[in-house]
């Protein structure tokens, strides 16, 4: 009995596999209908290229970042400027410009990285 409910399940089993599967090439093709028809004007129609949706987001994303690290920056200098000559309080405004300093690195680094892959994906033809 045992081996008899294991073959039913095995079967039921195969049997959704297959209903899934088959389904699921019915649906892609009613999602990516949907996709298109959900386009509005002026949207972009490729992901990836130099006026791809994940260029604009990552160039929108590092300058969002650039600009906070600049923010940092001068918030450190000035808390430098004003710390009258109190070591905790220099010691807080150093870390502050060098922190932003590094989100700056980082953000270059990052935009270099992101456009270097972006630019090798939108080569490559399939």
């Amino acid at each position: 009995m045992n081996k008899l409910s294991k073959r039913i399940v095995q079967i039921f089993t195969g049997i959704g596999a297959i209903l899934t599967l088959s389904a699921g090439k019915v649906m892609a093709l009613t999602v990516q209908e949907g996709a298109e028809a959900a386009r509005a004007d002026g949207m972009p129609a490729e992901l990836i290229g130099p006026e791809g949706v994940f260029n604009k987001f990552t160039n929108l994303a590092l300058g969002i970042i650039g600009a906070l690290s600049v923010i940092m920056l001068v918030w450190g200098g000035l808390r430098y400027i004003l710390s009258g000559g109190d070591s905790k309080k220099v010691t807080d405004a150093k870390n502050t410009i060098l922190y932003a300093i590094i989100g700056l690195i980082i953000a270059v680094l990052a935009y270099a990285i992101i456009n270097f892959v972006l630019n090798t994906l939108s080569s490559v033809t399939i």
